[in-house]
């Protein structure tokens, strides 16, 4: 296959998996008004994922903090992926199924929001932190692909990108995400 071949398929993939997402409008809009409620009240959003997903995590964070398009104040959020020492010392000690599960029973707070983002739907260590969540009145928020799995069974709001193609998933969930954000700035901007 040539390299423009390569190229033109995955633009369209990603044209036609965007096209199908339009299910996810609602839930992104739900979500976005669950964090605007807990920032209003003082609270903060805990994003967490493994690999692509821990990068959008982080994303999520820094839009938040800092700005996604328009001057305001930052906005309450962690990406419980970027403390490497955190992260090393709770895989090392209680293993890696641990490492959000921890973060979020040490920093999570009742109305605050815990942000669970899988491409599988399936990570172990997502799951247990959302479990946690639950456990600790946290609100509860997952994007996902697939079918959703057991990660988008426990979140109380679930946005997914139902395809297998983890790499289209990963373009929607990151457009996804800065249509709440967008969402979420407005709010604070708009006051």
């Amino acid at each position: 296959m040539l390299g423009s071949d390569v190229v033109v398929r995955a633009l369209k993939e990603s044209i036609a998996l965007h096209e199908q997402s339009s299910a996810a409008v609602g839930p992104v809009v739900a979500a976005a008004d669950v964090i605007v409620r807990a920032l209003r009240a003082g609270g903060k959003v805990l994003a967490f994922g493994n690999g692509g997903s821990a990068a959008d995590a982080s994303h999520v964070a820094a839009e938040l903090v800092g700005r996604f398009q328009r001057q305001r104040r930052g906005l309450a959020a962690l990406a419980l992926i970027a403390d490497a020492s955190v992260v090393t010392s709770v895989a090392n000690d209680e293993g890696y199924e641990r490492v959000f599960a921890r973060q979020v029973e040490a920093l999570g707070r009742h109305g605050d929001v815990a942000f669970a983002i899988s491409t599988s739907g399936a990570s172990p260590n997502v799951l247990a932190a959302l479990d946690a969540a639950r456990a600790q009145g946290l609100e509860t928020i997952a994007l996902t692909g697939r079918d959703g799995g057991p990660i988008g069974r426990a979140a109380a709001i679930h946005i997914n990108v139902a395809s297998n193609l983890t790499p289209r998933v990963q373009e929607v969930h990151r457009t996804l995400l800065h249509a709440m954000c967008e969402l979420v700035e407005n709010a604070f901007v708009e006051r």
